[in-house]
């Protein structure tokens, strides 16, 4: 099942408060990304973010949830609603996650 694009202008809209938000679509999906690192996507219209240990101190009863066959589990992020603490949870993940591998010439 697609995820519809309503609900990625929502969090989108929530995540406004930060600034290099960005997004690309994949196969009916959507992968988010801050300051060109990937912390997250939207997956069969659930807000899912990496595992990362910030992300699991922020949300010890997250519910753990796999985005697609084969892919590592992820954490349903449940607070939408509060813009607030989705800046913070993304700022608090941001050392945490990969930097963006080297593109080869």
């Amino acid at each position: 099942m697609a995820s519809e694009k309503s609900f990625l202008d929502f969090i989108l809209d929530q995540l406004s408060e930060l600034e290099d938000i960005s997004w690309r679509a994949m196969m009916g999906e959507y992968i988010l990304y801050y300051r060109g690192r990937v912390f997250g996507g939207i997956y069969d219209d659930r807000f899912l973010v990496k595992s990362v240990p910030a992300a699991v101190a922020m949300m010890p009863d997250a519910e753990p949830a796999v985005p697609y066959e084969g892919a590592k589990e992820m954490l349903t992020v449940d607070r939408i609603e509060d813009r607030e603490f989705l800046a913070e949870l993304v700022e608090a993940m941001y050392d945490e996650l990969p930097a963006p591998k080297k593109k080869k010439s």
